[in-house]
């Protein structure tokens, strides 16, 4: 009798972490729902309003929600009408320069025609380690960025379970693509309170993609981001490879509010699978940077893309704490006065709408439309 009143409570704790962690992975969206107001810069594009709002949120993992997006590649004439005339309108403005479109065969980094000096103030690659204007590299002195390339993916799991364990908040760079493959995966980051981030549908060189590539890379994944986590707008977008020039950067900035978010360490930890580096390697150059001086702040970019990758990040996190470091979202560090990973989060003047600021229902309308701009 007294063994089995000893373990009783215990074993109802097991059911109840059990029943809380089933719970996490398979409930619908957050709550409450995230709404902007009508005079909300984005509020076109991703409309949100109390009540009927004449769109369709189905639950996260279902057919009817996988439904609903690109499953590769995003093709251009399909994208919301919305998208396509907020860049029609930002080229006509002259907001988004002319810039061409580069390549990369082979999947190197990308190269201008002749005469385009990637380096230059017409172009200002980050490819090629020039900084655009508002682009964030560095962090405050003493800050660690904490955040993730390429996710959600398998692997996350082990790294979103450690980050839990250690009372610690990331930004996740995730790919729209993994989120429609690896829903319960999002969840899981949704619901632990990570702060997430774009980092494009099917990860290209940004600065090869025509100007409605580019949108349609971005719009999905706002859309099934928006769509999946209540209503947030993500604030911030990081390119693939670090790759995104002046035009890249003008159409996340002018049509979609994004802040470009780089690096100023690379581990090169998604190279770990293909023997382009070593957990050593790693380990020795985290250990030299954390062991370094703290000004400026670190932002390191490092992935949850394969167990490899996430073990490297939990082997290092020791020496962060040791050596003094605060740990901070890259996406909170990012803006010391705002910080919020979304754009319409409570408090900044755009929560929940009154009754009376409900708009009719708008359905969405797609468009056939494919050149806008010059750079093709």
């Amino acid at each position: 009798m007294l063994f089995s009143t000893l373990l009783l409570p215990l074993f109802l704790s097991l059911l109840s972490v059990a029943d809380a962690h089933s719970h996490r992975l398979n409930k619908r969206l957050p709550s409450p729902s995230w709404h902007h107001a009508r005079d909300h810069p984005v509020h076109a594009l991703f409309r949100r309003d109390p009540g009927d709002d004449g769109q369709d949120y189905p639950d996260v993992g279902t057919p009817e929600w996988s439904s609903k997006y690109p499953n590769g590649p995003p093709d251009v004439t399909k994208m919301p009408a919305g998208w396509s005339n907020a860049l029609k309108a930002a080229v006509s403005a002259g907001k988004i320069p002319n810039i061409p479109v580069s390549s990369s065969p082979g999947n190197v980094n990308p190269t201008y025609p002749a005469g385009h000096d990637p380096n230059g103030p017409e172009i200002c690659s980050s490819t090629y380690k020039c900084r655009g204007q508002g682009e964030i590299w560095d962090g405050p002195d003493g800050t660690f960025g904490l955040g993730f390339d390429d996710g959600p993916l398998p692997p996350s799991g082990r790294l979103y379970d450690f980050l839990r364990e250690h009372n610690e908040t990331p930004t996740d760079f995730m790919i729209g693509l993994y989120i429609l493959q690896n829903s319960q995966m999002f969840l899981q980051a949704v619901d632990d309170e990570h702060d997430i981030a774009v980092h494009t549908w099917t990860h290209p060189y940004m600065t090869t993609q025509t100007n409605e590539q580019v949108v349609a890379q971005l719009g999905w994944t706002m859309q099934i981001i928006h769509d999946s986590t209540g209503g947030r707008i993500p604030k911030y977008w990081r390119p693939p490879y670090g790759d995104s020039d002046n035009r890249v950067r003008a159409i996340a900035k002018e049509i979609f509010g994004l802040e470009c978010i780089i690096w100023n360490q690379d581990t090169e930890d998604w190279s770990l699978t293909t023997n382009g580096t070593t957990p050593q390697a790693i380990n020795a150059s985290m250990t030299h940077w954390l062991t370094g001086p703290k000004s400026p702040g670190l932002i390191i970019l490092e992935h949850e893309l394969s167990d490899q990758s996430v073990q490297a990040f939990i082997d290092a996190y020791p020496v962060i704490v040791q050596n003094g470091w605060k740990i901070e979202s890259v996406a909170q560090l990012a803006n010391a006065t705002n910080p919020s990973a979304y754009r319409n989060a409570p408090g900044t003047g755009d929560g929940p709408v009154t009754a009376g600021d409900i708009l009719a229902p708008t359905p969405q309308t797609t468009t056939s439309a494919t050149s806008s701009s010059s750079a093709t």
